[in-house]
């Protein structure tokens, strides 16, 4: 009984699955940031290379 109540007081994991929620959270902001800057990069080398042809 006393193993039982030492393993539900225990919040040691919790901090590890808190750090990956955090990471995972970082991760999609930075994919999103990412596609949206690919997206307009790409619509601006498209633009200049379509000035700069004669």
């Amino acid at each position: 009984m006393s193993l039982l109540s030492r393993f539900l007081r225990d919040e040691s994991g919790a901090t590890a699955i808190e750090y990956g929620l955090i990471a995972a959270g970082i991760s999609v902001a930075i994919i999103a940031i990412v596609n949206g800057i690919g997206d307009k990069l790409s619509a601006t080398f498209t633009s200049v290379s379509t000035q700069l042809r004669p």
